[in-house]
Order: C-alpha cells, then structure tokens, then sequence
C-alpha cells in the first residue's frame, strides 16, 4: 500500500529500562514523528513506568503476552506482533538501541517488513558468546541498515566483521545526555541520600542483576559476602530477579548485611551514584554512567562490551570473589582518586549523539 510522505513514521522499539532511558531523548526531539512501541519485555512499573514518567515520555503502544516466556518464546512472538504491525503501516525506518531481546526482534520485523533498521551502540562485541546479549548485538550487526557507533573502538569492531563503512556513523553515546539531563543538582542529590539515611561520600552503591550472577547460588554468595566486607553500608537497590534468587537460594542472610532498597527511578540512582565512595555493578549501563559522573566503579562480570570505561581508568572488571573486597578496599583508600577520574574526558562523546541520531532519521522521512 502506498503512502502519503505525511504519514511516513520512525518507529522507536524498546522493551526494557535501558532502552527507554538512552532513546528518551531521540523520542523527545522527534516528537510526532516517532510511533514510539514497547514490547514490555521489562513490564513491572518499577523497571519501565517509572522511567517512562522520569523521561517525560508520552504512553508508548505496547505488546502483550511477552514478559516472562523463554526467550526463544519471547522473541518470536515479538517478532509476529511487530512484523504485522510494520506490515499494516510500513515505517520510514525502525530504531532499535542495544542488544535486548526486544532489539533483536525488532530489527528482525523491520527487515522482513522492508524498512531499514537503525542501530543506536552499535558496533559493541564482549567476543564472548555465552552471553546472550552478545548473539543480540551479532544478529542487528547482520540486520542493520545504519549502525550508528558509539565509539572508534564500535567502528573498528563493525569494520572487522565486514560492515560497509558507508553504513557506519560515528554519533557518541546518548547515555552523555541522558545521564546529564536526569542528574539531580548537588541539594537535590543529598536529599536523595538522606532519605535513604545515608551520609554522602561515605556508602557503597551496588547494583546486581545479571542472570550470570543471579542464577548461579555461589556467585551471587560470593557478590553478596564480599560487598559486606568493604568497610562502609552498601546501598543495594534490588532488581526483582536478584530480590527472587536470593529467597529461592536461601541468601536473604547475606542481604540481610547489606542495605536493601527499592528498585530507583533512573534519577534517584544518579542522585545516588553522584555522593557515592564506590560503585559496584554488572550493568552495561552503569559502566557508561560512571564515566559521566566520575565515579570508580568495579564491573562484577566476566566479560564487557564496554572496555572504554576500563580503559580510561573509570572501571574494573573482577569475578566475584575476594577481588571485590581487595579491590574495593583499595580504591576506598585512594586519596587522590576522585581528583584523576574528575580530569579523563567521557570516552562515550559530546553529549550531542541524540541530535545526530535525530539528524539521520529525518533523512529517512524525507
């Protein structure tokens, strides 16, 4: 079916915190251009309501029947529902941000609809298969269109598996943005820390939730053990699926010695994060935020797609074990530590990878 160029949309898929965080900003600038759809794969109001509030955003179109299948499970049936959306009224081009089980799918639909498929962090390789987030990145490398890289090393990465350069685009990170744009100022933050009955500079904030981690009983006794031992409280603000293994691995002893909280809303764990000694994590995200907000963080992971942020100076990758404690212990004693990591420029970018992002898809509306 033809269409009038005025009807012509940048569908924006997301499914889970992050995405919703990186792409507000792209869906801000856009405005009615964007058919802004969200598979639900995170669906708890405390992962994804939240966040669609705290951006700002309008109520996304939503697919049901997704959260909590088995993966295979969940991304055919994400790309059913997309692949008849797109074909009912074909989009200018689809966005999809990262390596979900939603950007997967979506990039999956949109290619079998005929729409070209733009990858915002495109290019990001751990090199480790067993993480099922690195089979994402590798499929939307095959399915993209537009790969719109976050770093040189993302470039290179691309280049190295075949990608045309004429397909690749330097943009940054829009995490420089968001991370800017949602940090409360200093009164704010303390406010935050306060209310949690912390004193600022003198706690630990953790987060853990990768299935890694969570779904094996002895690392995440090792994780939790070893958080216990830094010398200072350690906020935990408790992904439901840690929350989860922790009672179905008989580990709420170990919580019990840390300081769980709620899940935060992306503005409260900036707020958090700013007054923090340490930050520990497995998150992708986290590693990209410390940079921003200049706070050493140990990556509790094994393998990362965000070596920058190892290499810049800003994090460090251990197992779980006692390299949490040793290691923690030692940055928590480095005097002048906060003053280096305040120096290293952000190695994700300007702050500017939205506006470019937004650039290129009013391309493909024209």
């Amino acid at each position: 079916m033809l269409q009038n160029a005025d009807s012509r949309y940048i569908a924006i898929v997301v499914g889970t915190r992050p995405e919703i965080v990186k792409l507000a900003p792209i869906i801000r600038i856009l405005g009615p251009s964007a058919r802004f759809l969200h598979t639900c794969q995170h669906r708890d109001e405390e992962l994804s309501g939240v966040f669609l509030a705290g951006a700002h955003l309008p109520q996304p179109e939503t697919l049901s029947g997704i959260c909590g299948e088995a993966r295979h499970a969940q991304v055919g049936r994400m790309v059913e529902v997309l692949g008849r959306m797109f074909a009912e009224r074909q989009p200018a081009a689809v966005l999809v941000q990262g390596d979900t089980n939603t950007v997967s799918a979506a990039a999956q639909a949109g290619n079998y609809a005929g729409a070209p498929v733009v990858h915002v962090e495109a290019g990001l390789r751990s090199h480790d298969r067993a993480m099922p987030e690195e089979i994402n990145r590798c499929v939307v490398g095959v399915l993209a269109d537009l790969h719109c890289a976050p770093t040189e090393r993302a470039v290179a990465n691309l280049v190295a598996e075949g990608v045309p350069a004429g397909k690749i685009v330097l943009t940054g990170n829009t995490i420089v943005e968001a991370t800017l744009g949602m940090l409360p100022d200093d009164a704010a933050a303390r406010e935050i820390v306060a209310g949690l009955g912390a004193e600022p500079g003198e706690y630990v904030l953790a987060t853990i939730h990768r299935p890694e981690n969570t779904d094996d009983p002895e690392r995440l006794r090792a994780i939790l053990d070893e958080l216990s031992k830094l010398g200072l409280p350690v906020l935990l603000p408790l992904h439901p699926r840690t929350r989860a293994a922790a009672e179905r691995h008989g580990l709420t002893a170990a919580l019990d010695r840390l300081r769980p909280v709620p899940p935060a809303d992306h503005r409260t764990f900036l707020g958090l994060a700013r007054h923090a000694r340490l930050l520990v994590s497995d998150s992708g995200g986290v590693q990209e935020e410390c940079t921003v907000l200049k706070r050493p963080l140990i990556v509790v992971r094994n393998s990362t797609e965000r070596p920058e942020s190892i290499e810049a100076g800003f994090a460090h990758l251990v197992q779980p074990g006692p390299a949490i404690s040793d290691l923690g212990r030692e940055l928590l004693g480095d005097e002048g530590l906060d003053e280096r990591l305040a120096a290293i420029p952000c190695p994700y970018g300007d702050g500017k990878a939205s506006e470019r992002i937004a650039g290129l898809l009013r391309g493909y509306l024209r």
